[in-house]
């Protein structure tokens, strides 16, 4: 058995996997404190703990940082961010609860999927249109933290357009992990 080297356990990319873990029961309190500064912060650190999804992937494949604990720990963390986050928002923004529930339901029907053709040494990589509802989660989430009307603004509203579309393509993308899925079973 090969002897791992803890510098390469612990490098750059799984440290921002683990700040972001670290982020969130932070922005969960800010987001419940009350004052508009709090929401500020909470909505900064929320979009900067996102940007940290991006910036760990690119540096482990960009510098062969890539590690077991990587693999696993940064997609848990990014579905622990938006998930919890969103979970979060129902009571303290008035999202709608069945939104979330298909938008969690998606994310671990998705996990679930990937991970039975894992076991299998297959990959299904992440679609472009799981990228974009990502990228719809990140916005509308960072929007409906800063809630209300801030002209020109209205962040809730702005939010909740920008859920819809996370949730459209939260669907769409979620049919076609299925049907990837369901070729790379019968091939």
């Amino acid at each position: 058995m090969e002897k791992v080297n803890r510098a390469q356990i612990m490098n750059l990319p799984n440290g921002l996997t683990i700040i972001r873990v670290i982020a969130i029961p932070v922005i969960l309190a800010m987001l419940f404190t009350r004052g508009a500064a709090f929401q500020f912060v909470a909505a900064l650190l929320f979009l900067l703990a996102s940007i940290t999804d991006t910036m760990d992937g690119y540096l482990a494949r960009r510098y062969g940082l890539v590690t077991t604990l990587g693999t696993f720990l940064d997609p848990l963390a990014d579905k622990l961010l938006i998930v919890t986050t969103l979970i979060a928002l129902i009571p303290s923004r008035d999202v709608p609860f069945w939104i979330v529930i298909v938008i969690v339901g998606r994310e671990i029907a998705v996990t679930g999927l990937r991970g039975i053709v894992a076991s299998q040494g297959i990959v299904i990589s992440a679609s472009i249109w799981g990228k974009y509802k990502t990228v719809f989660e990140v916005a509308s989430i960072t929007a409906l933290i800063l809630g209300g009307n801030h002209p020109p603004i209205n962040f809730h509203l702005t939010g909740m357009i920008l859920l819809w579309i996370a949730l459209l393509l939260a669907v769409f993308s979620g049919v076609d992990y299925f049907k990837k899925f369901l070729k790379t079973i019968i091939i």
